[in-house]
C-alpha cells in the first residue's frame, strides 16, 4: 500500500514517511529492509527520527535551516545566489519574524504586497481583460499558501516580532480582500467557531450530516457556506450568548461587502476580478478543503480527533501550505507551531495507532475530495499509510473500511454519539 516516496517532499516529511514505511515492513516481515543510505538507516528507531526532526528545528544546531521559500530548499539554490542574496536576506529577516524558522512568512508577505496590491491598483486605474485574467490566475495560485500563512497568523496572534506588531496587524487588512477573505472572517469562523465545535453537530462547516461521497450532498454543503455563512455565523454566536462576537462578525462581513459595492461603483470589471471572483473562489476552495479534511469520520467515535480528521504527507499541503497536511495534529493542539507537527506526529504514533487514525500520502485535500466524490476507494486505499491494525489489510479491505467512514449520520445517530444536536 505504501507507494514510492515523492522526491519533492520536505525533509521532515521524508523522515516521517520512511519511519512509517519501516513500521509497515517490520510488522509484515521482520527481515524486510528499506534500501538504505546513512540517513535512512538511522530511521529504524523512533527516537532517532525524533532527534533528526528536532535538529531541523534547533536554532542553535548545525542542522538548523530556516524556511525561506516554499518552492526550494537551501540545497536547491545555486551557491552564488544563496551566498550573495539569500543569506543576507535571511539574516535580516530573522530579526523581523517572531521565530527564525519563519522567514518564509516574511517572504510571502513581501511577495504579495509587491505583486498582488500593485496589480489590483493598476486594474482599477487602467483595466484590460488580459491583465484581469492574469491577475485572477495569479491569485488562484497564491490563495492556498496565503490562507495557510493567515491560518498561522490567527492561531498565534501574529507572525512577526513585537517591534513590528503594527505591520503584523496591518498586512492582513490589505491582503485579505485581494485573496478572497472578508476582513477577520477567517479568524471568527476558524478559531472562534470551528475549533470549538470540531466538526461536531454545532459546527456550521460540519460534514457529519452529509453522505460524504455524494456529489449532490457536497454541492449543498458548499452552497450553504457560500450563500449563508455571512448570517449563520453571527447567529451561531448570538445563540451561544457571545453577543460581542456576533456583532463583530456581522459587522466585518457587512463592511467587507460595502467595500466591494463601493469599488464596483468605481470600476465594476476590476472589482469582479480583484474582489468578487477571489471571494467566491476562496469560499468554494475552503469547503472543498474542509470536506477533504473531515469527510472520513469514524462511525463509532466521531468525536475523536484521531477519527474525525486525517493526516496527509504530501507536497501541496506540507511544502506549499506550511504542514497543513498534519490536520489531526493541528486539532490536537491548534497553537502548535507548523514546523513542530512532524515531531509531534512521531512522538504520538502510539496514540495515532491506538486511535485508528488515518494517514495518507501522495494525495492532497482537493484530490481527497475529488476521489471521494468519484467513489474511488481503491485509489484512496492505495494512498493509505497503514498503522496499527490497518497493517496487513488488503487493498480491498482498506477500501471497504474507508467507505464506512463517509456514511451520513442521522439525527438519532448524532444524539446518540454526541449527546446533542447543536
Amino acid at each position: 500500500m505504501l507507494r514510492s516516496i515523492h522526491p519533492y517532499l520536505t525533509q521532515p516529511d521524508n523522515v516521517v514517511l520512511r519511519n512509517l514505511s519501516r513500521d509497515v515492513h517490520k510488522a509484515i516481515n521482520s527481515k524486510a529492509r528499506v534500501p538504505a543510505d546513512d540517513t535512512k538507516e538511522k530511521l529504524d528507531d523512533d527516537q532517532t527520527a525524533v532527534q533528526l526532526l528536532s535538529n531541523f528545528n534547533d536554532e542553535a544546531g548545525q542542522a538548523f535551516q530556516p524556511t525561506v521559500f516554499t518552492g526550494w530548499d537551501q540545497k536547491d539554490i545555486p551557491n552564488a545566489i544563496e551566498r550573495f542574496l539569500v543569506r543576507p536576506y535571511t539574516t535580516w529577516a530573522k530579526h523581523i519574524v517572531r521565530r527564525p524558522t519563519d522567514v518564509v512568512f516574511l517572504t510571502h508577505i513581501l511577495i504579495y504586497l509587491a505583486t498582488s496590491a500593485p496589480s489590483a491598483l493598476y486594474l482599477f486605474l487602467r483595466f484590460s481583460w488580459s491583465h484581469a485574467l492574469f491577475h485572477w490566475i495569479m491569485h488562484a495560485w497564491y490563495c492556498g499558501s496565503f490562507t495557510l500563512m493567515l491560518h498561522n497568523h490567527i492561531h498565534n496572534n501574529g507572525l512577526l516580532s513585537k517591534e513590528y506588531a503594527w505591520f503584523d496587524t496591518l498586512w492582513p487588512y490589505i491582503l485579505e480582500p485581494l485573496m478572497g477573505h472578508t476582513w477577520d472572517s477567517y479568524y471568527y469562523h476558524h478559531v472562534k467557531h470551528h475549533h470549538h465545535e470540531n466538526n461536531g453537530p454545532g459546527d456550521l462547516s460540519s460534514t457529519i450530516r452529509y453522505q460524504r461521497d455524494e456529489l449532490l450532498h457536497f454541492m449543498h454543503y458548499v452552497a450553504r457556506f457560500v450563500l449563508l455563512v455571512w448570517i449563520e455565523l453571527p447567529l451561531y454566536f448570538w445563540r451561544k450568548n457571545k453577543i460581542s462576537l456576533a456583532l463583530r462578525t456581522l459587522g466585518s462581513e457587512l463592511l467587507s461587502y460595502a467595500f466591494i459595492v463601493l469599488m464596483a461603483r468605481f470600476e465594476l470589471r476590476a472589482t469582479v476580478f480583484v474582489l468578487i471572483l477571489p471571494l467566491v473562489q476562496m469560499r468554494i476552495g475552503m469547503m472543498v478543503g474542509n470536506w477533504g479534511q473531515h469527510a472520513l469520520v469514524d462511525e463509532v467515535e466521531p468525536d475523536s480527533d484521531f477519527r474525525s480528521s486525517i493526516t496527509l504527507i504530501d507536497v501541496p499541503s506540507n511544502r506549499h501550505c506550511f504542514n497543513d497536511g498534519y490536520h489531526t495534529s493541528h486539532h490536537l493542539n491548534p497553537r502548535r507551531h507548523w514546523r513542530d507537527h512532524p515531531i509531534a506526529f512521531i512522538k504520538d504514533k502510539p496514540r495515532y495507532s491506538a486511535g485508528r487514525a488515518l494517514v495518507f500520502h501522495n494525495i492532497d485535500y482537493i484530490m481527497m475530495t475529488v476521489t471521494l466524490l468519484r467513489k474511488d476507494y481503491m485509489h484512496l486505499a492505495s494512498c493509505l499509510v497503514p498503522m496499527g491494525d490497518q497493517i496487513g489489510m488488503s487493498q480491498r479491505e482498506v477500501a471497504d473500511m474507508l467507505r464506512t467512514k463517509t456514511k451520513k449520520f442521522s439525527e438519532e445517530d448524532i444524539m446518540r454519539k454526541y449527546g446533542r444536536l447543536r
